[in-house]
């Protein structure tokens, strides 16, 4: 059983550097001693996406002196650190790669063993990080970039896949309709942020699957929706449709955003009746959506079911979560860590691919 690790976790899937150190002690919840995180977004917007040499070339430059200054703000030394935990995967093959090498060459430097993190189960048990962490069992909705799933977590490794997107996920939905409308990247917080001006009922957009009979997504044809409806607006206007009036452009992103949330509101409730559980963990970066919080307490608190979330600040890629899903990993006993430094990345990784175990 394990009883005291110092976990050091780093996360370089995409467009954000993070490094992090994870306390475990004995059955309790492992507990964050410090975290680093470096945003790519300010490099990529000139682009209007990210550029994947451009990311690889940054989390270089990056990796260790944020690994300076966890250990600085923690009091704590390289040498104290037990288990250097990566992000395996999915993401991007060259940044993933920087992960892992740094991680591999740490452990076999300090001669500790490492541990290879899948991406979403990190994002998956970030609610484990803040004041009010969950208890097993629980319906998770886990709606990071390109994935939007339900499954049931009956503990760390136990994972049912209930639903999840057959096309474009939430995360693109939103920032793929923000680019439709001109509001530059990262899209999805741009339109967020616009929609609180609008009126979500201005517009009549789709809500696919809404009514089928399983607890699949599909976003598509919303995000065409949107671009037909931006059409008509603007040439009803004459004019382009990044030139529409701000209160059009508020009220078309208050419309995406309303057809979005209640989707992934009423699809969590039905995977909810669909388990019996009352409790419900949303994580990713959509989980930071306001209108989404807000929807999802109000409905889940007249069903009596406690909703858990990420801190804030947690919400997005970050070392925290990927130091956390390697702690909890090792504390059940589900994984043990290796001191075999060759390593590899899985850029694709389905989650429900993880099995008690493997590496």
């Amino acid at each position: 059983m394990v009883k005291n690790l110092c976990v050091l976790g780093i996360e370089s899937s995409c467009d954000e550097t993070g490094v992090a150190l994870v306390q475990v002690e004995g059955q309790r919840v492992p507990r964050l001693l410090a975290h680093a995180l470096y945003s790519q977004i300010e490099m990529h917007q000139a682009y209007g996406g990210v550029v994947p040499e451009l990311a690889s070339r940054d989390h270089i430059r990056r990796v260790l002196p944020l690994t300076q200054d966890v250990l600085k703000e923690s009091g704590r030394s390289l040498q104290e650190v037990d288990v250097v935990a990566f992000t395996r995967g999915p993401g991007l093959a060259g940044a993933l790669l920087v992960g892992a090498g740094v991680a591999c060459a740490l452990g076999a430097a300090l001669g500790k063993p490492v541990l290879g993190v899948h991406h979403l189960e990190g994002h998956l048990l970030s609610p484990f990080l803040s004041a009010d962490p969950p208890e097993f069992p629980f319906v998770a909705l886990l709606v990071s970039g390109g994935h939007t799933q339900l499954m049931r977590v009956d503990g760390v490794g136990r994972y049912q896949i209930l639903g999840e997107t057959i096309d474009d996920a939430a995360g693109e939905a939103f920032d793929k309709s923000a680019k439709l409308l001109g509001l530059g990247y990262p899209g999805g917080p741009a339109l967020s942020a616009l929609a609180q001006q609008g009126d979500p009922t201005a517009f009549k957009l789709p809500r696919p699957l809404l009514h089928s009979d399983n607890l699949d997504f599909s976003f598509a044809g919303l995000k065409t929706a949107v671009m037909v409806q931006a059409r008509k607006c603007a040439a009803a206007q004459g004019c382009a449709v990044e030139a529409l009036p701000s209160a059009v452009l508020a009220d078309l992103a208050a419309s995406t955003q309303a057809a979005i949330v209640e989707v992934l509101v009423k699809k969590s409730l039905a995977a909810l009746k669909q388990t019996q559980l009352k409790r419900l963990v949303v994580a990713g970066g959509v989980g930071a959506n306001r209108s989404l919080r807000t929807q999802l307490n109000s409905e889940c608190a007249k069903r009596g079911v406690r909703v858990h979330y990420p801190e804030l600040h947690l919400c997005t890629d970050n070392g925290a979560m990927i130091a956390m899903a390697a702690a909890m990993r090792l504390q059940s006993g589900q994984q043990t860590a290796s001191e075999v430094y060759a390593f590899d990345v899985k850029p694709r990784w389905p989650l429900d691919a993880i099995q008690a175990g493997s590496r």
